[in-house]
């Protein structure tokens, strides 16, 4: 059984060195920097050459009024600068442009200052992260992006201190610690999202729903001293602690079971995805999966589990509770309710409309009334199963027993990717369409509580499987007899394969206008502009530009690293200029790099990428091999033992480490050094600054033996094939 076939989320850990800052010399254009009020971001079209916050505008739209770069003139777009940014980790967050200089932010929370003409780096700042955060953090040690505000640029790194730099110097002006709890060897919670301003303060949420003891909430700072202001739960606390905390969640609490698992700490993370309207002074956000995965009968509404998988609306100067709408009560399916959301303006029943955009994993377009919560519309823009539909009245989804995997393995659309996920939808004002990367991947769910596979560390009680890698066979070591897929599939929704699409739908009617294939169904996310384009990067390495009202391919570009993060665009000197951050990585830590990716065909070396009219070609990365494999310590480990590693592996290691050419080392290719030393490094964490954990608080000593004994083992049967291949 291969690690790819265990189609797990989560993350591990890499080297995290000094913070440092070195005072700059100014970027093309600048004379000052990071110098953003309210006030400005607000006019933000009137500085179209800027592109002031992760989504540019206040209503996160991935949309630009800039038109240089248009529908006539794209096809001479070509390279303009890159660079490096010393890491092989994955890369997520989209750059934020002032005044000629470009900030954003890579692994662990470490954050660039360039120049945006040139590429010329400013200075970086390293929150020296220590690498045992990486081991819960889901999915990768990645970062979704900085803020700017008054000279100063905010991030919050993985292990949940919120950071305040000094644009111009790069030097930390303070950090505080965001987690709600702090207790020694706590690695439950991490952030990997972008903090969003809310007037004169700075909010965050974390992450860690996937794992045991995490419970969400969303913070509030002050933006000049870091002094905290405000805390919101997402979801009830254990009731045997007392009542709760905050009013809303004593009716919250009615909605879930009485039995519930409390210890698993109920989850509902915000983990990304935060937004905020200065005219209403609300605080927007969507929330995580429940603490462990569950599917319970919603028909009543008694078993809701608020605040979990819902649209939440907070007040921003209190951090109460204003409105709230509920995608999916008793969700059980991993489609948490964080994908980023669009504030905007609808034509809706003759009237325009206030309203909140959600291109929700589930597969649903929601389109709410972002004053009052009202739900407007819901629209399905890709297969799905997991639900009937949504109820015209109640707008509760209507149950569908065919996605019930707890009793037996189910084919379900879309799977725990989603149907969409963290990357970035665009909105366009001009054509008034939406523009978002569509994950098309069925999963067959497997309920592992009775299983020798047990329960997985980032899943619980539940495995999911890419329909292509569901091997019944190759599976049945861990998870017993299964079903055929064909059996699985036969009232399935859509095709019984992944692939990744770009659709342009109208979010008034809910009708796709267009679609457009793209290379994987984990490509990257979206960005919209003036010109009548779409820009995509995408895993094979192409940066494709679409016209964006009818679809039409215009210019790809062979950028040679593969993209997951959303491009933008801005204007220095004159120059308009297209960017993207280039890396691999996130969900995909999980499995070996496809074949099709420019991460197998060239590594993963991560950088910045820009464009302009009169460019030229990309400079590629070199290509890489694989080298032989060599041979294997001698097998000490008994059948018995290989087969308790096997089912280890499955639960701690696999959904990083994979086994062939992938994001983390190939742990059959260890050193024969490195295998001397495997207890000290898996127990000890010798090779924690390199990001590796120490995993004595869950391994014994002869866990680790087996463990051992399997990774040999699986080198072996890989030196043996290599060697009969050539032969």
């Amino acid at each position: 059984m291969t690690p790819r076939q265990i189609l797990l989320s989560a993350a591990v850990l890499l080297l995290a060195s000094c913070s440092k800052g070195t005072a700059p010399s100014p970027g093309a254009g600048a004379t000052h920097f990071g110098e953003v009020d309210e006030a400005r971001l607000v006019a933000s079209d009137r500085e179209p050459e800027q592109w002031l916050s992760p989504g540019r505008d206040t209503g996160g739209s991935y949309y630009s009024p800039l038109q240089d770069i248009n529908d006539a003139t794209v096809q001479r777009l070509g390279f303009a600068w890159e660079h490096a940014l010393g890491t092989k980790r994955g890369l997520e967050a989209t750059p934020v442009v002032v005044d000629g200089v470009m900030y954003t932010s890579g692994n662990w929370g470490r954050v660039y200052a360039l120049d945006a003409a040139t590429g010329r780096e400013l200075w970086n700042y390293d929150p020296g992260v220590d690498g045992q955060w990486g081991r819960y953090a889901c999915c990768d040690a990645v970062n979704r992006g900085v803020v700017v505000r008054s000279g100063r640029v905010y991030v919050a790194s993985l292990d949940g201190y919120l950071h305040a730099i000094d644009a111009r110097t790069g030097q930390r002006i303070w950090k505080v610690d965001t987690l709600p709890g702090r207790g020694p060897g706590d690695f439950h919670y991490f952030i990997t999202g972008a903090p969003v301003l809310a007037g004169e303060m700075v909010v965050i949420g974390n992450g860690g729903g996937d794992f045991a003891g995490a419970r969400g909430s969303v913070s509030a700072f002050d933006l000049r001293s870091g002094e905290f202001r405000w805390r919101f739960y997402t979801v009830p606390r254990d009731p045997r602690l007392g009542p709760q905390d905050q009013p809303h969640l004593e009716a919250a609490l009615k909605t879930w079971d009485k039995n519930y698992r409390w210890e698993f700490g109920a989850g509902g993370s915000v983990w990304d995805g935060l937004s905020y309207d200065p005219e209403l002074k609300l605080v927007y956000f969507g929330t995580g999966n429940t603490s462990p995965y569950d599917v319970v009968d919603t028909s009543k509404g008694d078993h809701d589990e608020l605040y979990a998988a819902s649209i939440i609306a907070v007040h921003a100067d209190s951090g109460t509770l204003a409105w709230y709408y509920q995608e999916i009560p008793g969700e059980g399916w991993d489609y948490d309710t964080t994908a980023k959301l669009v504030l905007t303006e609808l034509p809706i029943g003759g009237q325009l409309r206030r309203v909140l955009l959600q291109a929700s994993k589930n597969g649903f377009l929601y389109v709410l009334d972002r004053a009052t919560g009202e739900f407007l519309s819901a629209a399905p823009y890709a297969a799905v199963n997991w639900t009937g539909g949504i109820d015209p009245k109640t707008h509760r989804p209507i149950p569908a027993a065919g996605a019930d995997w707890t009793h037996s393995p189910k084919v379900v659309f879309p799977g725990a990717t989603g149907a969409h996920n963290w990357q970035p939808m665009a909105f366009s004002r001009k054509t008034g369409l939406t523009y978002i990367p569509v994950i098309d991947m069925p999963m067959v769910y497997v309920n592992t509580q009775n299983l020798r596979a047990g329960l997985i560390e980032g899943n619980f009680n539940l495995a999911f499987f890419a329909t292509e890698d569901y091997d019944p066979t190759g599976l049945a070591a861990l998870f017993g007899k299964l079903p055929p897929l064909a059996s699985l599939g036969t009232a399935a929704p859509g095709p019984l394969r992944s692939r990744g699409v770009l659709r342009a739908v109208d979010p008034v009617s809910g009708k796709i206008v267009w679609e457009q294939q793209t290379a994987t169904p984990w490509d990257g996310g979206v960005m919209a502009s003036a010109g009548n384009l779409v820009f995509r990067g995408d895993a094979a390495g192409t940066l494709s530009v679409y016209a964006a009202d009818s679809g039409k391919l215009l210019k790809t570009i062979d950028v040679g690293t593969s993209m997951m993060a959303a491009p933008m665009t801005y204007k220095v000197n004159g120059e308009q200029y297209v960017a993207i951050m280039a890396g691999y990585g996130g969900g995909v830590l999980y499995a070996p790099f496809p074949t099709i990716t420019a991460a197998y065909k060239y590594g993963n070396a991560g950088r910045i990428v820009a464009f302009k009219l009169g460019g030229g070609p990309v400079p590629k990365p070199s290509v890489v091999a694989d080298s032989p494999f060599a041979q294997p310590p001698a097998r000490s480990a008994t059948a018995q033992q290989v087969a308790e590693g096997e089912v280890l592996y499955s639960r701690f290691c696999a959904r990083c480490h994979a086994m062939g050419r992938g994001l983390l080392p190939d742990l059959r290719r260890l050193a024969p050094e490195t295998h001397h030393i495997f207890n000290e490094i898996v127990l000890n964490g010798a090779y924690r600054a390199k990001g590796m954990a120490r995993w004595d608080d869950v391994l014994k000593p002869n866990q680790v033996d087996a463990l051992h004994g399997y990774l040999i083992e699986q080198a072996w049967q890989a030196y043996d094939a290599e060697h009969a291949a050539a032969h």
